[in-house]
């Protein structure tokens, strides 16, 4: 018996194009009720085609969706008790904020009373109810956006499914919306699904995380675990910034010590499961400033070719020709001395938050 276990769960849903492209290839994964879940990715991996299939606008070509139980290939958009907040907020411009928020009601011909108690209780938990009477154009981009929130709120779906609705907001407004949606979510207690290429989105609204790349699902975790243990190089590469050091090398089956022109890593006591051609990652955090006197072969030296001042944090690139990037990237912390431009100073991998992946299939092999 196949058992539904989440609220909204996605069993190997596919989608190919007529021309024969696949823009999503048999993922699976679930949302438990009240459960925040966010698909990042690249731009084309499939993460706003995913999206458009849950909520009936895209026909999935294979595999099964259901929604509180119930399996909706089959329903049309509106029978699927979803609500979705676009982009571009997608409102009418010729109606008030009133009437925008309360036109899914309106065309239920629900009762007036209904409506006007349904969308007061929307505008005030949105902090909007000063702009009933105004039309979008009156409006700012986050009053808009909010407007649109108080839309889908007024439906009361089983599930909210958003589009990278932040994109449109400038750097504050998008910080400020993301703590608003992240707190409105937890009052609501719905189930979200969230659609963003932007890492840092994913990694603090996130309840759990899909990583998507080229149409398939690359990990599924925690934000935390993400992080911490990605399942690909992919994954290391696409959380974090800095981005993720990476080093092209070997592992010697028998001493399980990674090297990589002259400098060497042990990591007998980390559980590497085999020798070959690897990649050994280092995010930024985990790498330390040395002197270049007392180098040996467990560190690099590189010269230093840019200093990140960002108020809270400091970071320092460094030159090193067998880097993936041609270059390595360190955070200092409060007490490091910050070198000067030109400077050559040596950097050591700590022995916690290595990463290690097999060369060819960019699995994790640590």
């Amino acid at each position: 018996m196949n058992t539904v276990t989440s609220h909204l769960e996605l069993r190997s849903v596919s989608k190919t194009y007529v021309n024969g492209a696949d823009s999503v290839r048999g993922i699976s994964f679930g949302a438990a009720q009240g459960e925040f879940v966010v698909l990042v990715g690249p731009s084309g991996c499939g993460k706003s085609t995913t999206l458009r299939m849950i909520a009936g606008l895209e026909e999935i070509t294979g595999g099964d969706i259901f929604i509180a139980g119930k399996r909706v290939n089959d329903l049309h958009p509106k029978d699927r008790d979803v609500a979705m907040v676009f982009q571009n907020y997608a409102l009418y411009p010729h109606l008030t904020v009133y009437e925008n928020i309360a036109f899914p009601l309106t065309i239920r011909k629900t009762d007036k009373a209904t409506v006007d108690r349904e969308v007061r209780a929307a505008t005030e938990l949105l902090a909007i109810t000063k702009h009933l009477d105004r039309k979008p154009k009156e409006l700012s981009g986050g009053e808009r956006q909010r407007v649109a929130l108080g839309r889908a709120i007024v439906r009361k779906p089983q599930v909210f499914l958003f589009d990278e609705p932040l994109s449109n907001l400038d750097a504050a407004l998008r910080t400020e919306m993301r703590v608003e949606l992240k707190a409105l979510q937890r009052r609501l207690g719905t189930t979200m699904v969230y659609v963003t290429h932007d890492q840092t989105e994913a990694m603090t609204m996130g309840d759990k995380i899909v990583v998507m790349n080229k149409g398939q699902i690359e990990q599924t975790a925690t934000p935390r675990a993400i992080y911490d243990e990605p399942a690909t190089a992919f994954v290391a590469r696409f959380l974090g910034a800095p981005t993720i050091n990476m080093i092209a090398g070997t592992v010697d089956a028998a001493t399980k010590t990674f090297s990589s022109n002259g400098f060497s890593v042990d990591l007998s006591e980390l559980g590497a499961k085999a020798g070959g051609e690897v990649i050994l990652g280092v995010r930024p955090e985990h790498l330390r400033p040395g002197r270049v006197q007392t180098a040996d072969a467990h560190s690099i030296v590189g010269e230093v070719e840019l200093v990140e001042r960002l108020g809270s944090a400091t970071y320092c690139h460094i030159g090193c020709a067998f880097a993936e990037r041609g270059r390595l990237a360190l955070t200092l912390r409060p007490d490091d001395d910050v070198p000067n431009i030109g400077d050559r100073i040596a950097v050591v991998p700590t022995s916690r938050g290595l990463h290690l992946f097999d060369a060819a299939s960019g699995l994790r092999i640590l």
